[in-house]
C-alpha cells in the first residue's frame, strides 16, 4: 500500500523535510516512489510547497496520505 508522507533531508537541529509517495512499509528516508512537495518548519510562517496535479494522481491510485500530509492538503484546498 502506498502513502504520501515526510521525509526527513535537513541537517541537526535544521530540519527540511519531503513530501513523498512511499511503500507503508519502508524506512521513513527510504526509497521512494516520487517526490510531491517540500516542508520548511523553520521560516515563518512555515513553507509549504506541494505538487496539487501528481498529489491528485497518486490519491486517485489509492495513496493514503498521513495526518499532517491530510492537513497540508487541507490548507492548499486540493482535495
Amino acid at each position: 500500500m502506498l502513502t504520501i508522507r515526510l521525509a526527513r533531508i535537513g541537517k541537526k537541529k535544521k530540519p527540511f523535510y519531503r513530501v513523498v509517495v512511499i511503500e507503508r512499509t519502508r524506512a521513513r528516508d527510504g526509497r521512494v516512489r516520487e517526490a510531491v512537495g517540500t516542508y520548511d518548519p523553520l521560516k515563518k510562517p512555515a513553507e509549504i510547497k506541494l505538487d496539487s496535479e501528481r498529489i491528485k494522481y497518486w490519491l486517485g491510485k489509492g495513496a493514503q496520505p498521513s495526518d499532517t500530509v491530510r492537513s497540508f492538503i487541507k490548507l492548499q484546498k486540493i482535495a
